[in-house]
């Protein structure tokens, strides 16, 4: 019985996933974004019931479908309570019909197919980036209402406090409660601006999944999916075809194709120069090229393009060995020209670790700009852990190796880096 409890609670987070995102852009075209909150209870509500129900009764053939049934019987409720309060307004052409109960059910009815489904939830993502808004607190935003992410996540993927991440919320829906912001996808004027936020979004949303900072898996197969899908609905759409749309996608391929390879099958760890390259997707690396191809028009270079084609190094590499750092060092170099950042630095620190040795890699992190940026990221006291142990001070590897050990939740990074420590005893 427990065990199908876990099985259901596990689907239950999937699906909220994968399908909030839909359903809270559906509830706030109903609501307008003035009620942002009240889309994103009803969204609750539903998986609160999705849990209680399907414990009782089992998993429906069609759970998707389960709750969006569900989530449009919710909205009705509402509207049937509100249709004359003065907080709700369906006086424009597209929400006129829900005011009258004759109209009542088949007008919702049609705001539920999936085509409208598809098309709502890209104006929902231009909604939350609008330029009135700051590009933090819109992909705060994204990453909340459409990605189902819970603030502390949000918290981790900024290296800020759960505090910030509620203060950013607050403000935003504050300016969609006074502004209401029609959605509506952008002029194509507007769309390149707004985009940049956009892929921002689902690029957190894909290292979430990647490499998990919230959660006891490391590999969150779910979150990088989904980081595909609205990915992938962006390149789809004539009006969001854009050379960083196209790259942000072969980037995630070109990543997600290592899935396999990452950890054992006991869930350890296994680093890159370990990794068996017979279980890499060739399958997601030949889409990942694909977009490359794709992503050549125009005379726009993003971080995207750059950050995907270090990727595509890695990915052509017969072994470790074989990989060409010198051109990774010639990419991160412009990467962090166009894009500076003390991450970027950071990886190219690793590269020229590869290269040059240790003491040029410590040189490199020395010289990071706003390095104190890194002092919460658990992979930049690895990182100094690793070239420390490399220039034999061991007694300060082992300190960073412990400073790492305490920014990770992951029991299987933390097991990493004990087994790091024990080496270095030895």
């Amino acid at each position: 019985m427990e065990l199908k409890a876990t099985k259901i609670t596990g689907l239950a987070d999937h699906l909220f996933r994968h399908e909030a995102g839909k359903m809270v852009s559906v509830l706030t075209k109903i609501f307008g974004t003035e009620n942002l909150e009240t889309a994103e209870d009803v969204v609750q509500q539903t998986f609160i019931d999705a849990l209680q129900v399907w414990k009782l009764k089992g998993i429906p053939d069609n759970p998707s479908g389960w709750l969006f049934r569900v989530a449009k019987n919710k909205a009705i409720d509402v509207i049937r309570r509100n249709k004359h309060s003065v907080q709700y307004n369906f006086g424009d052409d597209e929400r006129l019909l829900l005011k009258s109960e004759y109209t009542l059910a088949p007008a919702m009815e049609n705001l539920w197919k999936e085509e409208v489904i598809q098309d709502d939830l890209l104006r929902m993502m231009f909604a939350c980036c609008h330029p009135d808004i700051s590009e933090e607190n819109q992909i705060t935003l994204i990453l909340k209402t459409l990605c189902g992410f819970s603030t502390a996540e949000i918290a981790k993927a900024f290296l800020t406090s759960d505090d910030t991440v509620s203060k950013r919320l607050y403000r935003t829906k504050e300016f969609f409660r006074q502004k209401k912001i029609k959605l509506e996808i952008p002029s194509s004027k507007e769309i390149s601006i707004r985009n940049s936020a956009v892929l921002n979004s689902i690029y957190l949303l894909f290292n979430e999944g990647y490499n998990s900072t919230h959660s006891n898996e490391l590999i969150r197969q779910d979150l990088i999916s989904e980081a595909i899908l609205l990915c992938r609905l962006l390149t789809e759409n004539k009006n969001t075809q854009l050379p960083e749309t196209y790259a942000l996608m072969a980037l995630m391929c070109f990543h997600a194709s290592r899935s396999d390879s990452r950890l054992t099958p006991e869930g350890e760890i296994v680093l890159l120069p370990l990794q068996d390259r017979t279980k890499w997707n060739h399958h997601l690396i030949s889409e990942g090229n694909e977009y490359m191809n794709k992503a050549a028009f125009g005379d726009r270079i993003s971080s995207y393009h750059i950050e995907a084609a270090i990727a595509f190094e890695h990915c052509v590499a017969t072994s470790f060995e074989k990989t060409n750092w010198k051109r990774i060092l010639e990419l991160y170099e412009w990467l962090c020209e166009i894009a500076p950042s003390p991450i970027a630095e950071m990886n190219k620190a690793v590269v020229i670790l590869h290269l040059f040795g240790a003491k040029r890699a410590l040189l490199a992190l020395q010289n990071i700009s706003n390095k104190n940026k890194l002092e919460t990221f658990n992979i930049y006291h690895c990182l100094q852990g690793e070239i420390h142990s490399k220039l034999l001070e061991i007694d300060q590897a082992k300190t960073f190796f412990q400073k790492a050990i305490s920014l990770t939740q992951s029991d299987q990074e933390k097991n990493l880096l004990r087994e790091k420590i024990i080496a270095l005893s030895n």
